[in-house]
């Protein structure tokens, strides 16, 4: 079975209409979830969290399909 990772992750934004983070350094990296269900659900806690700051914004990254298991290297392992 193959493996679901996602990675929720957020912090401020320069502007709410652009996700461009005001300060990379502080973005708020929440965890690797084992699948969009745990993720969600970690998503919406922070969502709800920060809901008073209109700048702050979190997001849910697939990290499995970063990964192409069909190729014999994907583009990240190239990198190094």
């Amino acid at each position: 079975m193959t493996q679901r990772l996602h990675l929720v992750f957020g912090g401020e934004l320069i502007d709410p209409a652009h996700n461009t983070f005001k300060n990379v350094d502080d973005i708020h990296i929440v965890g690797i979830f084992p699948n969009y269900q745990a993720a969600f659900n970690a998503w919406k806690s922070e969502a709800q969290r920060t809901v008073d700051n209109a700048h702050m914004r979190y997001f849910i990254a697939h990290l499995h399909r970063l990964r192409d298991e069909e190729t014999a290297a994907s583009a990240t392992e190239e990198l190094g």
